[in-house]
């Protein structure tokens, strides 16, 4: 994979969850994840289905959040795996058809323990505090996660209470791939503020 930019995890939109794929998709958006926690397979792979149907034929992938199963029964693009969740390897013997699978790291460790697993992308974070976790990981801070993007050789993407604040301190750092949670997923008008934040990274990257 090439760096993408603006990376959307989707939990809880409060404009619902097909509006927010539709915006992304709208927006120009690389890869959007399904992220549904507790929530019953069955429900994960309905929705998941609907984001299928908007996505298809965009260019935007469609992730599902750590289970391969319920990724492969919604024809998604891939799947997202944490440190406790199937490994890398498992997930493609078992589900060969899903084409990208990420891996979520918490440390520089942890970030070149995965260079063996050879995921498609990496998560680095919590790069800020965000209470998307019920048990959440420390916080790395900026340059914990700029370290771990150079020592991979695939995209890392920082995650964590990132808002466009924060964006210019990440660009400054060198990280390319920044993904968001409620400063989308809480807005009412998500195609605005996903263009919003598309444009402030390109600022802060000197490309507009």
């Amino acid at each position: 994979m090439e760096d993408f930019g603006l990376y959307l995890v989707m939990t809880n939109p409060v404009v619902g969850y097909e509006r927010c794929c539709e915006a992304a998709v709208n927006a120009g958006v690389r890869i959007v994840q399904l992220r549904m926690k507790d929530a019953p397979r069955a429900e994960v792979v309905s929705v998941a289905r609907a984001l299928r149907r908007i996505t298809a034929g965009s260019r935007t992938l469609l992730i599902v959040n750590d289970d391969p199963e319920a990724a492969a029964e919604a024809d998604a693009d891939g799947v997202h795996v944490g440190q406790t969740d199937m490994p890398v390897a498992e997930v493609r013997r078992r589900f060969p058809g899903l084409k990208i699978v990420g891996k979520s790291t918490h440390s520089p460790a942890q970030a070149l323990a995965a260079v063996g697993e050879s995921p498609d992308y990496i998560g680095a974070g919590p790069v800020w505090p965000t209470p998307t976790k019920k048990i959440p990981d420390p916080t790395l801070g900026v340059e914990a996660a700029a370290e771990m993007a150079r020592s991979v050789p695939f995209p890392a993407v920082a995650i964590g209470g990132i808002d466009e604040s924060r964006i210019p301190e990440l660009a400054a750092a060198g990280l390319a791939n920044f993904a968001v949670v409620r400063a989308v997923c809480a807005a009412p008008d998500p195609y605005a503020r996903i263009v919003r934040l598309q444009d402030a990274f390109r600022r802060a990257r000197g490309q507009i």
